[in-house]
């Protein structure tokens, strides 16, 4: 069935997004910086890719204890998650630097997580940061039948529960891109003509989802089994690394979303939703720990989801400077600006939203 076409509403009595870009533009001529990243983004980008690599080349080239060998597999699945949030990101948005071919080059990392650029590019870019929250069109809060995200998802037994289970089922992520979720996705995406940017020739996308594949298995199963790892160990290993990563990646996305303070509004009968696309996004967003160090350097400034919702197209390590204008400019025009002080806060509020939503709703 083809999905609704949706239209936002142009009418901004307040000249929130003008006044917000005209702010931030002024921000960037006035200090004479540019919006992409900085020595700071590639510093840490070294820093994320040796969490990475540095546990697993332990792992394959020294006689650990098993103990140390799962401690390893743990920190390179932070890594591997650091490398998702603060290098793919930015550069697949197209803000790690000015040059093209450094962010095509470092958007490619997301193969490292086990995805492909091209579902990436067409489920985040289009689809999610175009229709935040929106259900039926932003597929980062459809997680099927398990876990109920959005009150507008049919309401199951099993949700009653799901406070419970879900966070054990969030480490599930990657190792979900890495079996089934990509082709499931570029058949999808595919037949309905999706991208973002060129369109790119279906048997290209297919051969490069398959090699992409084969190489990733090459690398992380085949290779410590050759080096004479038993098979168990090399399962054991891949698990608690990706398990880690998609716990973190899980974790960090559910605390922007599904929040009590964020709404998840639906269209007209004709497919126009109540606000602008910047208003909504104000509405449907949400911070958290925005004074915490180390929550803006790990997460890639993903703690400030209503700056990057806004300017995806700016490297997150101007978010905490754009922050203060976003707020201001918010606050003059009326609008919300959703934040919790605390990582635990929000993990809280999140946990208080899957109660609420596992709980049968009133349909009278």
């Amino acid at each position: 069935m083809t999905k609704q076409a949706l239209t936002f509403s142009r009418t901004d009595s307040a000249k929130f997004f003008r006044t917000l870009n005209k702010r931030v533009n002024d921000y960037f001529k006035e200090n004479n910086i540019k919006r992409t990243g900085n020595w700071k983004l590639y510093l840490k980008a070294v820093i994320m890719f040796a969490l990475l690599i540095v546990p697993v080349a332990l792992v394959l080239s020294v006689d650990l204890p098993w103990w140390a060998q799962i401690l390893c597999m743990i920190v390179t699945g932070i890594g591997m998650a650091g490398v998702g949030m603060n290098v793919m990101h930015d550069a697949n948005h197209g803000s790690f630097s000015s040059k093209k071919w450094v962010n095509k080059l470092m958007g490619s990392s997301i193969y490292v997580l086990a995805g492909n650029d091209y579902n990436w590019k067409v489920q985040h870019n289009v689809l999610h940061h175009t229709y935040t929250n929106i259900q039926g069109h932003d597929e980062d809060i459809d997680a099927g039948r398990i876990i109920r995200f959005s009150k507008h998802t049919k309401w199951l037994r099993i949700h009653k529960y799901q406070r419970f289970y879900a966070f054990f089922l969030y480490g599930l992520l990657t190792a979900n891109w890495a079996i089934t979720t990509d082709f499931i996705q570029s058949a999808k995406y595919l037949k309905r003509k999706l991208a973002y940017g060129k369109f790119p020739n279906p048997a290209t996308q297919w051969t490069k989802l398959i090699i992409g594949k084969i190489i990733y298995y090459l690398i992380w199963i085949v290779l410590p089994l050759s080096l004479g790892f038993a098979w168990w160990q090399v399962l054991i290993g891949f698990f608690v690394m990706h398990y880690t990563a998609g716990i973190i990646l899980s974790v960090v996305f559910q605390l922007a979303h599904v929040m009590p303070n964020t709404e998840m509004p639906e269209p007209d009968e004709n497919g126009n939703m109540k606000n602008t696309w910047a208003i909504h996004q104000l509405y449907t967003t949400s911070n958290f720990s925005p004074k915490s160090w180390l929550a803006e350097f790990y997460t890639g400034g993903l703690n400030r989801q209503v700056e990057h919702h806004l300017f995806a197209h700016i490297s997150h390590i101007h978010y905490s400077k754009l922050a203060k204008i976003v707020k201001q400019t918010a606050k003059e025009c009326s609008l919300p600006y959703n934040e919790y002080s605390t990582f635990w806060q929000a993990v809280s509020e999140h946990y208080n939203q899957l109660k609420t939503l596992g709980k049968k709703p009133n349909y009278a």
